[in-house]
């Protein structure tokens, strides 16, 4: 991640000021988001992660036919309205409300009418044991301060047997630039460096925070919230796939992983 930009340090960022500053940012930028890259993620599909890897395929849910499931950092829902037509009854839910318009625009579009949630994802407004499952594709978890704290929100919706799975950029990129060319693939930072990334204005305040966990940092969140880690997915950059999305591309992709699935079960 690259801290040698005007308006980008890393530095600490709590709760308070990440919240206020990715909320405004996924309020401004959620048009752009699903104009440049909704196509690629569907409207009604369940996209892992920039290497294309599809629940379709991966199947890391089971069988969700009849189960209530639980979208967080769901943006414009296309995990949770692709789980509605697997016969789950899933509700999506977003710091932005931007981004829950156009889930809205898009269940206009289809004929559908997903419950839809504005919350923060570390103090979800459900009761316990509410989902058989909770789902993050890329939402949430790499834009909070208290990572664990989501994880622990998770786990107390669930129902025991219940599962949450999510996706986050591969922790070991960090250590290097988001650069999907050549100079992306030498390592220039410490992989445990720990500091969020925030883009600010001239005043210093936050814009936009994106926080760094280790591959330990989330097995011990997991084990914290008392739930168990049953697979840990690198998707494989597959052949063929040509998409460069920020520093995801083929280039990159072959030789360092750039997205983690943890899937974890609420013990019965």
């Amino acid at each position: 991640m690259t801290e040698d930009v005007p308006g980008v340090a890393r530095r600490p960022a709590g709760e308070v000021e990440t919240v206020l500053a990715n909320r405004s940012w996924w309020d401004a930028a959620a048009a752009g988001y699903q104009e440049e890259h909704g196509a690629f993620l569907g409207d009604a599909d369940f996209v892992w992660g920039p290497e294309g890897l599809r629940e379709a395929d991966a199947r890391l849910l089971g069988d969700v036919a009849g189960r209530r499931a639980l979208e967080i950092g769901a943006g414009a829902a296309q995990c949770a309205r692709w789980l509605t037509g697997q016969g789950a009854h899933a509700v999506a839910s977003d710091l932005s409300g931007a981004q829950l318009g156009a889930a809205r625009e898009l269940d206009e579009l289809h004929g559908t009418a997903l419950p839809l949630v504005q919350a923060d994802a570390g103090r979800m407004p459900f009761a316990d044991a509410s989902f058989d499952l909770v789902v993050s594709a890329y939402g949430a978890l790499p834009f909070v301060a208290d990572s664990a704290g989501v994880v622990r929100e998770a786990a107390r919706v669930l129902r025991p047997g219940g599962r949450f799975a999510f996706s986050v950029t591969h922790p070991v990129r960090w250590a290097f630039p988001d650069d999907p060319g050549p100079a992306g693939l030498t390592a220039t930072g410490s992989y445990f460096d720990r500091r969020p990334y925030v883009e600010q204005d001239e005043q210093g305040r936050a814009t936009y925070v994106e926080h760094h966990r280790t591959l330990g940092d989330r097995v011990r969140d997991v084990a914290a919230a008392g739930l168990v880690l049953v697979d840990l997915v690198e998707p494989e950059w597959p052949a063929g796939h040509d998409r460069t999305w920020g520093g995801w591309s083929p280039l990159r992709g072959r030789l360092l992983p750039g997205t983690a699935v943890f899937v974890c079960d609420k013990p019965r």
